[in-house]
């Protein structure tokens, strides 16, 4: 399951808008000829999502080195 869609989101727009066509023929949606195109934008917005992941760990990582020093600076001072 995909989360919602919108129009404000720049990935995966080519994959968005190929679904949105073969989804405004009620039949190919109903007889599935549109799962490639759903199978294609679920896989962009997987990548997208673990990239965002990825980013976000790093980020963290990040921060809880600067936490850490700050809470081995402050302890260190008394």
């Amino acid at each position: 399951m995909h989360p919602q869609l919108s129009d404000r989101k720049l990935v995966c727009q080519e994959f968005m808008d190929a679904l949105e066509q073969c989804h405004s023929s009620n039949w190919a949606r109903l007889l599935g000829y549109c799962n490639k195109q759903k199978d294609e934008l679920n896989a962009c917005l997987r990548k997208e999502r673990v990239e965002r992941t990825a980013q976000n760990r790093e980020l963290s990582k990040e921060k809880n080195i600067k936490t850490e020093q700050a809470r081995k600076k402050f302890y260190d001072d008394e």
